[in-house]
């Protein structure tokens, strides 16, 4: 069954990865990011292979912009059944170093900004007796991670949050789970490499058991499967998309 899916931090990375996977699986897309313009990209794209999108520029951080564009994307593709919250920031600083303004910031859009999504999400999702959510968190929020006391404080918040909106509205036919990766290689983890902030991929490795980076697309076949029918009794879980390196 086609249903409408919107997806956040769409534009690139594990964003575009989910976009393009849930539209493949027949899905009308909202490609939500901060940056239009390469939203409007990665939309093109879809329609390209058949499939139907919008794009919608809003920083997930603005309760007016969040709303804006959950009203954009039900008057162009209908009622909103599907949410995947992949808009975050993530930096390197020591936490004696954290200034407040960088832990709000932090906390605005990753946190804040995976609580507004929901939240207008869960109305449509409430009438329409069914829905599925779906929260990136991240490793760091399950064990910590050096230098990233601010971005692991808010993916741990991410997956309590998500287990309780699980507990809320399971009786409304509604799923709630956060998908935590681990390191997946990607233009930003290069980037950090080649700055200094993250070790080389030889020593990255040497933790996974897998043996390997993990890749965008690994992430979207785990939450194409979480967003189906079949999934109806899988709620609050956490599901790590991490080669084995947290267990």
């Amino acid at each position: 069954m086609s249903r409408t899916a919107l997806v956040t931090g769409a534009a690139s990375g594990l964003g575009k990865a989910i976009s393009l996977k849930l539209a493949a699986d027949g899905h009308r897309i909202a490609v939500v990011d901060l940056n239009l313009e390469r939203a409007e990209k990665v939309a093109a794209e879809i329609h390209a292979a058949g499939a139907q999108a919008i794009a919608i520029g809003a920083d997930v951080s603005d309760e007016a912009a969040v709303i804006s564009a959950f009203s954009n994307a039900r008057d162009a593709l209908g009622p909103v059944e599907i949410l995947v919250t992949s808009a975050a920031i993530a930096g390197f600083t020591r936490f004696d170093q954290i200034s407040l303004d960088e832990w709000n910031r932090y906390l605005a859009v990753n946190l804040t900004g995976t609580f507004l999504c929901a939240r207008a999400a869960l109305s449509d999702m409430v009438a329409g007796n069914w829905g599925r959510i779906v929260t990136i968190s991240s490793a760091a929020g399950q064990q910590g991670a050096p230098r990233q006391g601010h971005y692991s404080a808010t993916k741990g918040g991410v997956i309590a949050m998500t287990k309780t909106i699980a507990l809320d509205y399971a009786r409304k036919g509604i799923t709630a789970n956060t998908v935590p990766p681990y390191v997946i290689d990607s233009p930003m983890l290069r980037q950090q490499q080649d700055e200094g902030k993250l070790p080389g991929t030889e020593v990255l490795i040497q933790a996974i058991p897998a043996g390997r980076l993990g890749v965008a697309g690994e992430v979207a076949e785990v939450c194409s499967f979480l967003c189906t029918e079949g999934a109806c009794y899988v709620n609050g879980q956490v599901i790590g998309v991490n080669g084995g390196a947290v267990v």
